[in-house]
């Protein structure tokens, strides 16, 4: 790759807005395509951000100046959309989950190796500078050791703000799924791979109501777990317990701790670029040690803080120099598995061991630059 790399964008949804402004603004790439179900509305948010090409799936594949497709579309339509790209000899970075079955999921992986093509999974979040600070930060042992882990999401459901919620609560996701994504590859990226999974999980209501947008009031079926409790066992010795729910009227977004033999750290939401903790701090430590107050220290965040997008330029600069890139189809692959075992252990009541694992995820230079030409 020499240049500015071609990406072309496959679904114009909601996250296509934030994606788009941001891989707009990256020197090294270029959005050349979008193509939706329905074009026309590729064809607004093409005319919105100056794309100079917009259709079909298909129109976007056909497209020459493509080298890099994203694909944005439901999870349901991640692995076919993933892989008519690979077949069409381009590179793919997927939106979470890299897919919904382990098998579909490990053949993209293969069809992709022999088509000599890169696959990239979200979250890119753990790119954001302030995991890769927090991921520093343990490597230098500002917590000592690993020990386990604590990590929480509630909310009352995103039924209440998004104005097409069904296939949030539909089969391929639910909270585990949808948001469980962030959570484990944050912890893979910072821990390693997890060795087990043992969950639980409840369906409060069957139905709920759409309350936003041109559908407010209609209702919708709850086909999965909107509650799952996870215990995780890492390859490395941690232990660590998870809460997913879309059904708590507390509010509690973002809570990821790491607790070790000399502090506790206590990360930003893994669902952000930067930002503060859920107890209303920055990225810090909280000090061991035999004291009534136990001392805060704030770490320090380096690095650019841009936002969805940051994966995808990752990649694009790694094809280049022959690197390995980040948020792997692989590091996606294990957590899908992960999840899946998590949803598998809920229904059977037992743990489960995870077959896959994956090599360690290198770290992003403090000096990376999004908004520097590089090709």
């Amino acid at each position: 790759m020499t240049g500015p790399v071609g990406v072309g964008i496959v679904g114009a949804g909601v996250i296509s807005q934030t994606y788009l402004e941001n891989l707009t603004s990256f020197p090294d790439v270029q959005v050349v395509a979008i193509g939706d179900l329905i074009p026309e509305r590729a064809k607004a948010k093409a005319e919105e951000h100056g794309v100079p090409s917009w259709g079909t799936l298909e129109d976007v594949l056909a497209n020459p100046e493509v080298e890099l497709v994203v694909n944005l579309t439901i999870p349901e339509s991640h692995i076919a959309v993933s892989a008519q790209a690979v077949a069409a000899g381009k590179h793919v970075w997927t939106e979470k989950p890299l897919g919904l079955d382990r098998e579909g999921a490990r053949q993209l992986l293969k069809d992709a190796e022999a088509a000599g093509v890169r696959v990239g999974s979200a979250p890119d979040t753990i790119l954001g500078p302030g995991f890769q600070t927090a991921k520093r930060a343990i490597a230098e042992g500002v917590i000592g050791t690993p020990l386990f882990v604590q990590t929480a999401f509630q909310t009352q459901g995103p039924d209440l703000w998004h104005p097409e919620p069904a296939f949030l609560f539909a089969k391929g996701a639910g909270p585990l799924l949808d948001m469980g994504p962030y959570y484990f590859s944050a912890l893979v990226s910072l821990l390693g791979p997890i060795a087990g999974v043992a969950a639980r999980g409840s369906r409060f209501r069957t139905e709920r109501h759409i309350h936003t947008g041109p559908r407010a009031g209609e209702t919708f079926p709850v086909e999965v777990p909107s509650s799952v409790q996870v215990l995780s066992t890492f390859e490395g010795g941690q232990h660590g317990t998870h809460l997913l729910s879309f059904d708590s009227a507390l509010e509690r977004h973002g809570v990821v701790e790491i607790h070790g033999t000399e502090g506790s750290i206590v990360l930003p939401d893994p669902n952000r670029f930067e930002g503060r903790t859920a107890y209303v701090k920055p990225l810090g430590v909280f000090r061991d040690g035999m004291k009534t107050e136990q001392e805060w220290i704030e770490v320090e965040q380096q690095g650019t803080v841009v936002g969805r997008g940051l994966g995808v330029l990752d990649m694009v600069r790694a094809v280049a120099e022959n690197r390995p890139h980040v948020a792997t189809g692989e590091l996606g692959f294990h957590v899908l598995d992960v999840l899946l075992s998590a949803q598998d252990s809920a229904e059977t009541g037992q743990y489960l061991e995870i077959d896959s694992t994956v090599a360690t995820v290198p770290p992003v230079p403090v000096d990376f630059d999004p908004f520097a030409r590089t090709l």
